[in-house]
């Protein structure tokens, strides 16, 4: 009878192997989070956060200043809620990066996932503390030069290696040639196939275990037993942890989630200079004919240029995060459009596992997914 793996993340035990993934802005919050941990997955927060409790909305300063002091917040309200393992998820583009990634250090998150840029500084940025880091890539190629800058600058690997092959939700680090069709894009079994071998080679010079997790249009536990087939030490998973009672979102971005087709996933241009993987609306149809202005308070985003962007990202995530999706959209992964109820993240945990299992031992499940 075949079990589904622990994830061992350095001296993290994670069980059953999955991660949720960070969703921002707002989305993946310490209610959400803590709700994953204490079902015994990775809960993550996102840090991608544009906090509202800001008096001057031209002052840079006062923008990092309440992103992180509202990071520290969530922090302490999911530790607060949870015993179990609890991450943050960092974007290396975020203005604010360093100082967002200190706070996670300094209140005791147990691991700093970082990517939407390379981290090749995130080693000397936790310097000195037990928290544990792991990249998000989206090639082999990727995680080489992330690894050997790594145990060349600063003598460690990665505590794990996440990929987010094409399939995902949000911003993707892929090209657009890349993403033209389903067909013709990189598969994320290879992907992950190939980035085990850099964290086997990589890991056995450092003498350690390099996990590798696989995400990226992963929606049930048949996905999750054929990424434990292939090696995967675990997989992460975001869209199908929105439509769950305790996800942070308000509920009319849920219910887009829930009344999405296939047809109304697209590929848009983010102002961030990046693929995105969004649900079509009103709103990025009127982007599309310019006809949104705007005015940039705050670069929140290193790769945003406000003068050639056709609306605000970070405003138009944050309005849609409360439910206003005249004024925003929906970042979502490619099997959206499966997702049809809302639950309890320890209904969709305990459906995950049960059919997770029932595919590694060849049967076919009875619950749900």
């Amino acid at each position: 009878m075949f079990k589904l793996p622990e994830l061992k993340i350095g001296n993290l035990k994670i069980w059953p192997p999955i991660v949720q993934g960070g969703m921002g802005i707002k989305i993946s919050m310490s209610k959400l989070a803590s709700a994953v941990a204490n079902c015994g997955g990775v809960g993550t927060i996102s840090a991608a956060i544009k906090s509202d409790h800001v008096k001057d909305r031209g002052n840079i300063e006062e923008h990092m200043a309440a992103d992180v002091t509202e990071l520290a917040e969530e922090i302490r309200k999911a530790r607060s809620m949870t015993k179990g393992v609890l991450a943050v998820n960092i974007m290396v583009a975020l203005t604010s990066y360093e100082r967002l990634v200190h706070v996670a250090v300094a209140e005791g998150a147990d691991i700093i996932f970082s990517g939407a840029g390379l981290p090749m500084t995130l080693p000397k940025l936790v310097e000195g503390s037990k928290i544990k880091i792991a990249p998000i890539v989206s090639s082999a190629r990727v995680a080489e030069l992330i690894c050997k800058s790594w145990i060349r600058k600063y003598n460690r690997a990665p505590d794990a290696i996440v990929v987010e092959g094409p399939m995902a939700g949000g911003h993707l680090g892929y090209t657009f040639d890349e993403l033209k069709d389903e067909q013709s894009m990189p598969k994320l079994e290879d992907i992950v196939k190939s980035v085990i071998e850099v964290a086997e080679k990589y890991g056995t010079e450092k003498g350690v275990k390099i996990p590798v997790i696989a995400g990226g249009g992963i929606f049930d536990g048949i996905d999750i037993a054929e990424m434990i087939k292939l090696g995967a030490s675990g997989v992460q998973m975001a869209t199908r942890f929105v439509c769950t009672d305790e996800c942070d979102a308000a509920d009319a971005f849920k219910r887009a989630y829930i009344n999405a087709k296939k047809e109304d996933i697209m590929i848009i241009h983010s102002p961030v200079g990046m693929p995105g993987r969004a649900l079509r609306n009103k709103f990025l149809e009127k982007a599309e004919r310019g006809e949104i202005k705007f005015k940039c308070n705050y670069l929140c985003l290193k790769t945003c240029d406000p003068k050639k962007s056709p609306y605000c990202i970070a405003e138009a995530l944050t309005n849609a995060a409360k439910g206003d999706l005249d004024n925003g959209f929906v970042f979502a992964g490619s099997n959206v459009d499966r997702t049809d109820r809302m639950m309890s993240v320890k209904q969709l945990m305990g459906e995950l596992v049960a059919q997770a299992e029932a595919a590694l031992n060849g049967e076919k499940s009875i619950q749900p997914a």
